[in-house]
């Protein structure tokens, strides 16, 4: 047996056999150092040729690009970042001012989260490879995690879905956008190449978590109730695609969900590229969006949809039923099952 021949999410079952199980499954670890804090630690890794390639990516959005993939995770766990840790496999005729300008890139991207670079590793390879162990912390009664979604939670994302993929086809295939605005063409390409961590929206969250009833009250004029006053919040960050977080929540939570195809925001300078539909199936499964999809409880879910930003917006509802149905409330489309069969997987 090969590794192709059980998948990425196959390997993935047989490796957190030998992890502890109340640990491994979220976009990050925590681990709980004192009653105030716990430690989160997540990895990830770019390999050239598989991630990034000379024909769209300078070296600097490489460095940026994985800087955001590390910190997305803590943001999806509700962590404050502290630091960063690279590893880097490099050919030995790799050019040092590629690696300068690499590191530029993850420095810009660092900075504006105040996150500083505390340590890493060299080594030679016969691929471009950065892996960054970033490392965060937060309060263990305001950790995010995907297993706690309740029946009746509504469905969040905070940002537009479906442009890094309309910017990678961009870079790939530059005549299919002929037809849009110098405008548009920059706005769907900077979100392949520089992706932002949504670290801006925990302190919007931090207020609901931390579970004063009498100032949720105030905020959002609604009657206050929290299924699981520990984790009224559940979520996950959206790097493998909207339909995929979905997925994944629903599966840690044993619950099921219904998306309105209807309300999910598709940029308009996606609009201006492909039809509809299209739009509709790279919001879906385009990936790389580095956006944050979460549940809560729908009378908390409005007051913050306001304060997210463009694009932000209430797309469906947590269901009883197992199945992940995609509607919408004109009946034009007939409902489908969202699976994570459609989205990128490794082998």
């Amino acid at each position: 047996m090969k590794v192709k021949d059980i998948g990425e999410q196959g390997l993935l079952e047989r490796l957190q056999r030998f992890c502890p199980t109340e640990i491994i499954g979220d976009d990050a670890a925590v681990i709980t150092t004192s009653p105030e804090k716990s430690l989160v630690v997540t990895t990830d890794m770019l390999v050239d040729g598989v991630h990034f390639s000379d024909a769209t990516t300078n070296p600097e959005d490489v460095g940026w690009r994985s800087a955001a993939a590390n910190l997305s995770d803590l943001a999806a766990m509700g962590a404050t970042p502290l630091g960063i840790t690279v590893a880097l496999g490099l050919p030995g005729e790799v050019s040092v001012e590629w690696v300068e300008r690499l590191y530029k890139g993850m420095d810009e991207c660092l900075k504006l989260h105040q996150t500083p670079i505390v340590g890493g590793d060299v080594c030679r390879s016969p691929v471009i490879t950065v892996a960054i162990t970033a490392f965060g912390e937060v309060e263990p009664n305001q950790t995010i995690y995907r297993h706690t979604a309740q029946v009746g939670d509504a469905i969040a994302i905070t940002g537009f879905h479906g442009a890094s993929r309309a910017g990678l086809e961009l870079l790939l295939h530059p005549e299919i956008g002929q037809n849009l605005s110098d405008r548009d063409r920059a706005f769907l390409i900077q979100a392949h190449q520089r992706p932002k961590p949504r670290l801006d929206v925990l302190p919007i969250l931090q207020e609901i978590l931390a579970g004063d009833v009498g100032k949720a009250k105030r905020a959002f004029n609604s009657e206050f109730r929290i299924p699981n006053s520990e984790f009224p919040i559940s979520g996950m960050d959206s790097s493998d695609g909207l339909a995929d977080a979905i997925v994944q929540i629903c599966a840690m939570s044993n619950v099921g969900a219904r998306i309105d195809r209807d309300r999910i925001p598709i940029p308009p300078a996606l609009s201006n590229l492909v039809t509809a539909e299209q739009a509709v199936e790279w919001a879906l499964y385009g990936g790389e969006d580095f956006e944050l999809v979460l549940c809560l409880p729908q009378q908390l879910a409005e007051a913050p949809i306001e304060h997210l930003g463009e694009g932000a917006a209430i797309i469906g509802e947590i269901t009883a039923e197992s199945a992940i149905i995609l509607g919408d409330r004109t009946n034009k489309n007939p409902d489908r099952i969202l699976s994570r069969d459609r989205g990128f997987q490794h082998f």
